[in-house]
């Protein structure tokens, strides 16, 4: 049975609902000497709960810098982040740590894997910080879902890329997350191995129903989603739904 299958085949998960994001009038600029940059300009996008979005465009057009701000890892220059309504710009380090530990899950193109951490206990780091009982079982679990079921004990460093990457699927989805983010997630990985993650990643998006925002430079990544962003210069140039 394939990654894929087995994800299919395993329970519903029962979440709270999936969150909708949105931003109004989103801007980040940056001095760099006797300049400003506009990072990100003036940026009105809505996600629905449940959706899929994918945003590409050219390197520098602004695409990570968006991503971290809808995350709360950077703060806008003006305008809003809202997460179910409710804007994220005025709280607090530590409440915006709080809300990304339950709320939000991220995959990024370098892994960013523990590496004095066995796969197990990447996945289970999360659960264990939000408390969560049978924390290890749970992170076996996922790891068998996404097929490494005989790899759990294996570090970062005796992985492959594609092993590495799905290592870090697990441990997104770990808190069942009502937001996933992704920067690149195929962006290290050979075409043939990116895909079958993408297959595994969008196969738990569909089990777990997280609302999915998706950076990529791949035409054919950003294809999988339900509508597709140009972002281009900081602004979004352009939409399509599928």
């Amino acid at each position: 049975m394939s990654p894929e299958e087995a994800i299919g085949a395993a329970a519903p998960v029962l979440q709270g609902a999936p969150s909708r994001l949105e931003t109004r009038g989103l801007r980040r600029e940056l001095s760099s000497g006797e300049r400003t940059l506009v990072v990100v300009d003036d940026v009105d996008l809505e996600v629905a709960a449940g959706e899929c979005v994918s945003v590409r465009g050219p390197s520098g057009a602004g695409k990570s810098t968006l991503l971290a701000l809808l995350a709360g890892l950077d703060r806008p220059t003006a305008g809003s982040v809202l997460i179910d309504g409710q804007p994220i710009e005025h709280l607090s380090e530590d409440e915006l740590a709080l809300l990304r530990r339950e709320k939000i899950g991220f995959v990024f193109q370098a892994f960013q894997l523990l590496p004095n951490l066995t796969a197990r206990e990447n996945v289970q780091f999360p659960l264990d910080l939000l408390g969560r009982r049978r924390s290890g079982r749970r992170a076996e679990e996922l790891l068998a879902e996404v097929g490494l079921a005989e790899r759990v004990h294996h570090y970062p460093s005796q992985l492959s890329g594609g092993e590495q990457q799905r290592v870090a699927l697990a441990r997104a989805f770990a808190a069942e997350p009502r937001i996933l983010l992704g920067d690149e997630p195929t962006g290290n990985l050979d075409s043939v191995t990116g895909a079958a993650v993408l297959d595994v990643m969008m196969a738990l998006r569909d089990r777990f129903g997280s609302t999915l925002v998706l950076v990529t430079h791949d035409p054919a990544v950003a294809a999988r989603a339900d509508r597709e962003l140009i972002m281009v210069d900081g602004r979004i140039a352009e939409a399509s739904a599928r």
